[in-house]
Parts: C-alpha cells; sequence; structure tokens
C-alpha cells in the first residue's frame, strides 16, 4: 500500500470534491442462508463431517450452558453471568479456522471459542463458583476464563484493553518467527474505546500478523449501533488504518469459518493485520444486570431468532444426512444433566483462601498489603454469617 504522508505521493484536483462517507460500499460475505440452503454461487469451504458436527455440537453445548448458568444466577448460585445465545457461530467458527498455537484475546463472549479448544464443563464451572480449584485463584468475577495451555488469554473487565495487547503478542510471534497468529475478539461497542485505534494503528505500522475479530451485536449494552458512530460499521474504520478487511455474516458459521481461515493465511504469509467485522445479534440480555424489553422490540427479536445459527447449520446438516434430528434433544438432555450435574458437584467446592488476593505479585507482600489481609480476616470473623465458610481459612 502506498504511503500517502508527503505532498509529492498524493494525485491532485483543482476542485473542491468532499469524498462522501458512503463512497466505497463493503459487502458481507454469506455462504450459507438463514434455512441452511448454500448460495448456488457460493465456494463451499472445505470441512469435513467431522468438523462440521464438532462445531454444531459445540454450539449447542454453548447454548445449554448459557440457559443454566443464567438459571443459576437468577437462583443467587452464582454472582453474574453473560450469555451468547445467537452469537455462537461468529466464536465458534472462527475458533475452527485457527490452529491451536494461535493465541486467543477475547472479550466476554467467546465462550465457544474456549469450548470448542476443549475447555471441559468441569473447568467452566470451577471459573464461575471461584473454587480452590479454579486456576485464577478465585481473583476474577464470573466467566472471565483463562486457560494458558490452550493458549486462551485470561479475560479482562476493562473494555477493549485486549485489543493491543493482542497486537503486541502478534508483534512477539513474528519477531520469534512463530507459524501463529493472535486473534483478538470484541464487540462493536469496544471499538468506541481508544484502545481500539491504538491497537489497530500499532497492529498495521508494525505489520503484526493479528486478526481482529469484532462481532457487531448491534448493541453496546443498551445503546444501539446507530447512536454509536455514523460510518459503515466497524470494517469500514479497517481501510482507513490501513488493514485488510472483510465483512461476514457473523451467523453463517461457513462464512466465519472461510473468512478466518483467509485471514489467517494472510496475516502469515504477509506478516499484517487483517480486520473481520461479523454482522449477529445478541438474542440473550447484555448481562444478568440488563433488560433488553427496555430498548429493543419483540418483533426486531423475532426477526433474529428466524437466523438463529444453529438452526441454520442444523439445517445444512440434516439435508446432507450427517446428523439425525430425532438424536439432537438426546443429546441436549445429555448435556442439560452433564451441567446441571456438574453445577451441584462443583458448588460443593471450597472457594479459595483469602489469602490469594495479596499473591502473585510480590515476592513477600509488603507491610501495608499484610496489614490490610489482616484487617479483612477480622472483618469476616466479625460477621461470619455473611461470607463462606471457608473464605477466611488458612490455604494449604
Amino acid at each position: 500500500m502506498q504511503h500517502r504522508n508527503h505532498l509529492g505521493d498524493i494525485n491532485t484536483v483543482h476542485q473542491v470534491k468532499l469524498i462522501d462517507k458512503g463512497v466505497v460500499d463493503i459487502p458481507m460475505l454469506q455462504i450459507m442462508q438463514p434455512d441452511g440452503s448454500i448460495h448456488s454461487d457460493a465456494t463451499m469451504p472445505e470441512i469435513s463431517q467431522e468438523l462440521a458436527v464438532k462445531m454444531y455440537r459445540t454450539m449447542q453445548f454453548i447454548r445449554v450452558l448459557d440457559e443454566r448458568m443464567v438459571a443459576a444466577q437468577r437462583q443467587g448460585r452464582i454472582s453474574f453471568y453473560l450469555a451468547s445465545t445467537g452469537e455462537e457461530a461468529a466464536s465458534v467458527g472462527s475458533a475452527a479456522a485457527l490452529s491451536d498455537k494461535d493465541m486467543i484475546m477475547s472479550q466476554y463472549r467467546e465462550q465457544g471459542a474456549l469450548a470448542f479448544r476443549g475447555y471441559t464443563t468441569e473447568q467452566f464451572m470451577n471459573q464461575m463458583f471461584s473454587n480452590e480449584k479454579e486456576p485464577n485463584k478465585g481473583r476474577q468475577m464470573p466467566i472471565h476464563y483463562g486457560a494458558k495451555e490452550l493458549n486462551f488469554m485470561t479475560i479482562s473487565s476493562p473494555l477493549g484493553t485486549q485489543i493491543p495487547q493482542a497486537s503486541g503478542y502478534a508483534y512477539g510471534q513474528k519477531m520469534a518467527g512463530e507459524e501463529a497468529v493472535t486473534i483478538c475478539y470484541f464487540g462493536e461497542g469496544a471499538a468506541s474505546e481508544g484502545d481500539f485505534h491504538a491497537g489497530l494503528n500499532m497492529a498495521a505500522v508494525l505489520n503484526c500478523p493479528a486478526i481482529f475479530f469484532c462481532r457487531n451485536n448491534g448493541y453496546a449494552i443498551s445503546t444501539p449501533a446507530e447512536e454509536q458512530f455514523a460510518g459503515d460499521g466497524i470494517a469500514s474504520r479497517g481501510l482507513g488504518y490501513g488493514i485488510k478487511t472483510i465483512r461476514v455474516d457473523g451467523n453463517d458459521i461457513f462464512a466465519v469459518f472461510e473468512a478466518t481461515r483467509k485471514a489467517r493465511e494472510i496475516a502469515l504469509a504477509e506478516n499484517c493485520p487483517v480486520l473481520i467485522e461479523a454482522m449477529s445479534y445478541r438474542l440473550a440480555a447484555h448481562s444478568t444486570s440488563d433488560d433488553p424489553t427496555g430498548y429493543r422490540s419483540k418483533d426486531e427479536e423475532a426477526r433474529w431468532h428466524a437466523k438463529d445459527p444453529i438452526q441454520r447449520l442444523g439445517n445444512w446438516l440434516a439435508a446432507k444426512g450427517w446428523i439425525d434430528p430425532a438424536e439432537d434433544e438426546k443429546y441436549l438432555a445429555a448435556k442439560r444433566a452433564e451441567v446441571l450435574d456438574e453445577l451441584k458437584r462443583v458448588e460443593k467446592v471450597p472457594v479459595c483462601s483469602i489469602e490469594h488476593i495479596i499473591e502473585d505479585v510480590y515476592d513477600t507482600p509488603p507491610w501495608h498489603l499484610q496489614e490490610q489481609l489482616q484487617e479483612l480476616k477480622d472483618h469476616i470473623r466479625k460477621y461470619p454469617d455473611a461470607y463462606p465458610k471457608t473464605a477466611s481459612r488458612v490455604k494449604e
């Protein structure tokens, strides 16, 4: 790409000519139609029966997990939850196109990518209950997963911080000569954070092999997209930073898979970033702290329910004879039982000791942190009924 940093590099005109925001029309890649049929002129990616069924079952599992954990939060068994209902194809389809060596830096709706890589029901539960088996030692709120062994970076609560971090990690991969990329997930709301602009510019200038994957689900919590930005979505911003860009139907798992596969190929071959904007819709509430009935209509939700990515792939698989729809309910019932049984078991596991709060930063915690920890212990002893019985125990 030619740089436009000096007057001599720029074509000149001699009349005032403003460039309209709609001068470039960015299309959306769609391979599979909402009913599960394939467009006659589309090129299908090479996907085996085994992979297609794995993607389908992973999406079904995440839908079950989300339903059960939202219910668990309503019952007071966990404190918070974020579902990915309606957006499963975006995370599962993209994860399926990656190598296990690739680093994933996600936001908080990518449980599908984590499950696809092998994160177990028990691991999901341990994290949400912050128990003593949880690797982060209870220092993260629910749904902030991390798995070093799966190359899945621990999720951060502050919005958008993973974007410049992904640029830096990808730069390190390039410098080390690794045959791997970093994929960074975020929503269109996070693209309004300053870190988005810093991260993409850094990746473009330093030629970092990073895939920036934006799930545009139409809402930043309760703020609709039309109140967030006036331009052509998030894809148009990639062009401004000199980044190869594609927009895909985020509910079409084949389009997501193929776009991510191609993005990875380009990122590795050319040592450059790629931006993917996946157009989807959040069928559930933003979180268990949200009520979407206050800002969107039932008719709007119904229109997107008709584009459900799981049903869409299921129709295609059934038409191919790769699944028996009659077996779906048996699978779902088994997964519901598995999640419920694991929930009942894991919630009995003791929570982490509060002594972990001041660990893993200093070799020897400074006096003021030790003093504060002692004050917390004294407080728990004074009000024992307000805290888990295991909270103040001495760590093993």
